[in-house]
């Protein structure tokens, strides 16, 4: 999988800016860089400098100064990809980009791959796999809830996780493949009480990380919430002001919204992803029938649900709709029963709702949307629902969809070796199941990998990193 070429690529975001940086890595990366760049101190050879150093100069081709530059030289090993690393920093003009990229070109690297300069970190023994991905979550992460589990990632956190089961589960898979070469004196070398308290262990540590993955997934892609209720609530002008911005169009006809409109939005460091749905009523309109179906959809998919009913409307009917939605939520979903227009004056409905048991996973707010009134307390709700300042910074929640599957696959394999257990089936059967689990837990941190595996992760990655 190593290729020893020299690669470049701009490594700065895409158009104009104050400077830009051009990395190289590679082996003749100092070499080629020689070639083309002349130090204000004359006779100055970059090959010539310690590593862990900085140099101003200019870069030049055919005795034409394209820009003066600032070049920054990494050795071999101690760099981010292993190799020896150049990085140029220039002025920010795309043509000044583009000029120096075709110099180094025409002086013998090639350009990267997207993800390419990470991609050799990995194979050069810098990060593991779920590292190297951890690199694409950072620079991706657009809150700082994603952020935070980035960063976690990237310092190894979950490759500790993983190492450590697999340290256990190998130990125990050479002590029962020693079993098998001793199988005519039936010796046991493996302890099986201590190997059924290590699977368990080891289950429920799999089992944690699979369950994590429907939060760390809505962290990083937003957490799903869903705006439901009966028409005319009010639902489309709580989007409005969750937004801060005319996204949903409001009307007092019925059924204005017949799809579901969503955006994103940032609040108190965490995405959350707002679906407002069609109102929930009786109607022969097939078109407005088709938009309840999928509001009751969004409602399945939503992590947070935020029940807007009306203060106006007679407490038996709000009752009925909350009970009716309550009855379609899991124990993993949170309500917020928002009851809206208080500004009209104190009801009936707002004194039921105050004096109405809730459980833990609910809460109730009221408001005027129109006004923007408790808005605030709405948003500090929706964070603490997610509550991410509770997952301490040791914690390891799963982010990447990749890691969920093969984490499921490992859960499946040692559930089977419980049943073993149960079961006492021979060591030889234990041991495949072992060496079965061992086999997906390395795919994560990529001990054991394909080409095809890597080729399939990096190619999302942006070109200069």
């Amino acid at each position: 999988m190593t290729d020893q070429s020299t690669i470049c690529a701009i490594s700065t975001s895409p158009g104009i800016g104050a400077i830009a940086v051009v990395r190289l890595s590679g082996s003749t990366a100092i070499e080629i860089t020689d070639k083309v760049f002349v130090s204000k101190k004359a006779g100055k050879q970059l090959a010539d400098q310690p590593a862990n150093t900085i140099h101003f100069g200019q870069i030049s081709s055919r005795n034409e100064i394209i820009d003066e530059v600032i070049v920054a030289l990494f050795r071999a090993p101690h760099s981010f990809t292993g190799e020896d690393v150049v990085e140029i920093s220039c002025h920010g003009s795309t043509f000044i980009q583009q000029k120096i990229l075709e110099v180094l070109i025409e002086n013998g690297t090639r350009p990267a791959l997207p993800g390419e300069f990470t991609q050799r970190a990995f194979l050069n023994g810098k990060m593991d796999l779920s590292q190297a991905e951890a690199v694409a979550d950072v620079i991706a992460s657009s809150n700082a809830a994603a952020h935070r589990l980035a960063m976690n990632q990237m310092r190894g956190g979950f490759s500790r996780e993983i190492g450590e089961l697999r340290d256990k589960l190998l130990h125990f898979t050479a002590m029962i493949e020693l079993e098998l070469d001793f199988a005519e004196e039936e010796v046991e070398f493996a302890d099986r009480s201590q190997l059924r308290a290590l699977t368990e262990k080891i289950e429920s540590l799999l089992r944690k990380l699979k369950d994590s993955f429907q939060l760390g997934n809505a962290i990083k892609n937003g957490i799903p919430v869903a705006i439901v209720g009966e028409t005319n609530v009010g639902k489309s002008t709580l989007l409005n002001a969750l937004l801060n911005e005319e996204k949903a169009i409001v009307s007092d006809i019925h059924g204005t919204t017949r799809d579901v409109i969503e955006d994103v939005v940032n609040l108190h460091g965490t995405a959350f992803r707002f679906f407002d749905t069609a109102g929930i009523r009786e109607t022969t309109d097939t078109i407005e029938t088709m938009g309840i179906e999928r509001t009751y959809s969004k409602l399945e998919q939503a992590s947070v649900v935020l029940l807007v009913v009306d203060l106006q409307n007679p407490w038996p009917v709000v009752f009925e709709r909350i009970n009716n939605i309550r009855s379609r939520l899991n124990i993993n979903q949170q309500l917020i029963i928002v009851g809206n227009k208080m500004d009209l004056g104190i009801y009936e409905t707002m004194q039921q709702l105050e004096s109405m048991e809730i459980s833990d996973q609910e809460k109730l707010v009221f408001i005027a949307a129109k006004q923007k009134k408790n808005i605030p307390q709405l948003i500090e709700y929706l964070a603490h629902c997610v509550n991410i300042e509770s997952v301490g910074q040791e914690d390891v929640i799963v982010t990447n969809a990749r890691h969920f599957a093969i984490l499921k696959n490992a859960h499946e394999a040692i559930l089977r070796v419980l049943t073993g257990l149960d079961s006492g089936i021979t060591g030889d059967f234990l041991a495949q199941d072992i060496r079965e689990c061992l086999h997906y837990l390395g795919e994560i941190t990529g001990e054991i990998t394909t080409h095809e595996v890597l080729g399939h992760i990096f190619k999302n990655f942006c070109i200069g990193k």
